[in-house]
């Protein structure tokens, strides 16, 4: 059955990639335990994507207590689960078509931070329909996530997602907001509550793993220009790690396609002071009798 401007096959493919995501998702938590590495979980997931999907729709993102995006690990990274919140968000593609969701995983005993997330995200579900408007469900988020005591990450937001474009319109913010859009048949939407005890701010660190080609133009050096034509058959513009690229003659021409403008690098971003942060996120189809959880 077509929901409003997407046809079966592209519904069909939306489906596929949040079935193979809830799969996948629910066997990385599993793993995340004291003294597991991040990496052996990063690798874990993107291997079972590969295998059960097209592809991965960005890298996993495994972020740890104060980070809130774009973590993931690098190559030979060895860090281990200790006592800490950490938030696996993890994306899925078919044909392009893509599925995003994340979960928190509490080894810090912050319980009720992790709930306050999923609370909101339940709560902003709730409203969503043909017609509801963007910024009334970022109200809902903010007031769910203000009763349990903490803030909203009010600078990262919810957002659509298209055929090879894991960040369109519309944005579905963490607060309230007059401005807005309201919701339409068809529309494919991530929503995701980031709540902290902290003062609801993230600013970019100094690690980056993660790119996405941004500017498609020709290099000159041939090392470069091959990696760039790998990035555009296989990644186009969707997000891609730069361990899943052999050897450190790769990570200079990535540098240097930085340095040039083609590719854009995402550096983790963290709450500002240091505090907390916990995730809930699930991708859905707007529909005319309200909408289609994709992702659970």
């Amino acid at each position: 059955m077509s929901i409003g401007p997407l046809d079966d096959e592209t519904v069909e493919k939306y489906r596929e990639a949040g079935e193979v995501l809830r799969t996948v998702l629910d066997e990385s938590a599993e793993m995340v335990e004291p003294g597991v590495t991040h990496l052996e979980v990063a690798e874990h997931a993107e291997a079972r994507i590969r295998e059960l999907a097209d592809g991965c729709a960005f890298p996993v993102n495994i972020s740890i207590n104060e980070e809130a995006s774009h973590a993931s690990p690098g190559r030979d990274d060895d860090t281990v689960f200790g006592e800490d919140m950490v938030c696996l968000d993890v994306g899925v593609h078919v044909d392009g078509y893509i599925a995003d969701s994340a979960v928190t995983v509490d080894l810090s005993g912050n319980d009720e931070l992790v709930e306050s997330a999923e609370e909101a995200l339940d709560a902003a579900l709730d409203m969503v329909e043909a017609g509801a408007h963007t910024g009334k469900i970022g109200a809902e988020i903010e007031d769910v996530i203000r009763g349990y005591g903490y803030t909203p990450v009010l600078n990262l937001s919810g957002h659509g997602v298209e055929q090879w474009d894991a960040h369109t319109d519309p944005t579905i913010p963490n607060r309230g907001a007059e401005r807005g859009v309201e919701l339409e048949v068809g529309d494919v939407v991530a929503i995701e509550p980031f709540a902290t005890d902290g003062t609801g701010k993230v600013t970019e660190g100094s690690k980056n793993e993660i790119y996405s080609l941004v500017n498609d133009r020709s290099v000159r050096d041939r090392m470069s220009r091959k990696l760039l034509d790998e990035v555009r058959e296989e990644y186009k513009l969707l997000p891609f790690a730069a361990r899943w690229f052999e050897g450190g003659r790769s990570e200079m021409a990535i540098r240097r396609l930085e340095q040039q403008g083609i590719l854009r690098g995402y550096p983790v971003l963290k709450e500002e002071d240091g505090a907390m942060v916990g995730q809930a996120e699930d991708t859905i189809i707007v529909t005319e009798d309200g909408y289609e959880n994709l992702t659970r």
